[in-house]
């Protein structure tokens, strides 16, 4: 005697199960690239420094260049990413510039990883 057997179709079961957390937004991601690459400089980690280091929390242009050896266009173009990603703020006095730190910036970027 010969008994048919049904064949049921096979079913691939899924690799992973999707995760219920919102991935983080494409513009979230853009700010946080701004601040990561401004800190992958070492001169602009130094420039952070120097300003932090500052008696009033603050450094002027021209006392920039000479502790990184640079002229004063790549120091600039330095201050002004880290101007850009949110890390400084400018004050323009006169002829000179003025950078401070902006409050609370650099413990939101030391956090960032933790975030994702």
């Amino acid at each position: 005697m010969n008994s048919l057997q049904t064949l049921e179709p096979v079913v691939e079961a899924s690799c992973c199960v999707p995760s219920a957390k919102p991935a983080m937004s494409a513009e979230v991601a853009q700010q946080r690239a701004l601040i990561f690459k401004a800190l992958a400089d070492p001169n602009r980690l130094r420039l952070l420094s120097i300003v932090k280091a500052g008696e009033s929390g603050e450094a002027c242009v021209c006392d920039l260049t000479e502790p990184l050896d640079l002229g004063q266009p790549t120091v600039s173009h330095h201050l002004k990413i880290l101007v850009e990603a949110g890390l400084l703020r400018r004050e323009k006095r006169g002829t000179w510039a003025y950078y401070s730190l902006v409050p609370g910036a650099l413990e939101q970027a030391a956090g960032l990883l933790a975030t994702l």
